[in-house]
């Protein structure tokens, strides 16, 4: 079997893991070899073939806080322009401007797939090039009360991620399927009921299916999750909802799965 894959969780931790994965192979191998710039205490391992650059630039630096968010502008010129003034930089930052969220179709332009139908799943969040969280636009709780989506228990969600690599074999696929299944995070106490190939959009695939409960709340859930192999890599899909709501979330989860189409 291939193991050339990169774990994903169904739950907020997905992102984070990804991030952190990201993070460690970015990490220079020997520090010993760090770089540090005149009069600095913080150096690092420069990319092969970068060496300090003499030229002088001009920089500014704006740091802006707003109620969710805080914001990092730098402006670099190179000294000899004289095209941007520091009047002319100032004015450029003062119109900062902060929308509320990203629209759903701009965070979906950024993902190696493409989804024709969200079946009333709104877009969470993106990453770039690789995976996407879908939140339930019906069971939504308020933005400002954290106590009342406590109190409202797991929302139903979905994740979609490009993941490369997989098995060659198709005789490997449940076992890594299962594999992929144990990775899935923010729940336990699992109990799974259904462990069979599927071919889902015309390629082959494996579907798990099984009943769990939630680890923060300890509410009953359900939860799938579906492989897509092709050449190169592999689509995963992991649905999660309340048991209680589970028969009408499970055939939009289908619906958005049988809409995804690589790009």
């Amino acid at each position: 079997m291939n193991s050339n894959r990169t774990p994903i969780g169904a739950a907020a931790g997905f992102a984070a893991t990804l991030a952190l994965a990201a993070l460690a192979l970015a990490l220079p191998a020997k520090a010993d070899d760090a770089v540090f710039p005149l009069g600095s205490r913080i150096g690092l391992v420069p990319p092969p073939g970068m060496v300090a650059d003499k030229a002088r630039y001009r920089k500014w630096l704006l740091v802006a806080e707003t109620s969710d968010a805080t914001a990092l502008i730098t402006v670099q010129v190179p000294e000899q322009d004289s095209s941007y003034s520091d009047r002319v930089i100032r004015a450029a930052l003062s119109t900062l401007s902060v929308r509320p969220r990203v629209p759903d179709t701009e965070q979906l332009g950024l993902l190696p797939f493409s989804i024709a139908d969200l079946a009333g799943f709104h877009v969470d969040g993106a990453l770039r090039g690789r995976a996407v969280m879908l939140g339930d636009t019906q069971d939504e709780s308020p933005k400002d009360s954290a106590t009342a989506a406590s109190d409202k228990g797991p929302r139903a969600r979905m994740l979609i991620a490009a993941v490369p690599g997989g098995p060659a074999d198709l005789d490997d696929h449940g076992n890594f399927a299962r594999l992929s299944f144990n990775e899935i995070g923010g729940i336990r106490d699992v109990h799974i009921t259904v462990s069979e190939p599927l071919r889902i959009g015309g390629q082959s695939g494996y579907q798990i299916m099984a009943e769990a409960k939630d680890a923060r709340s300890g509410a009953d859930v359900m939860v799938v999750q579906w492989l897509r192999f092709g050449s190169g890599g592999f689509l995963q899909m992991v649905g999660m909802a309340p048991a209680n709501s589970w028969t009408a979330i499970l055939a939009r989860l289908r619906a958005v799965r049988d809409s995804v189409e690589l790009k």
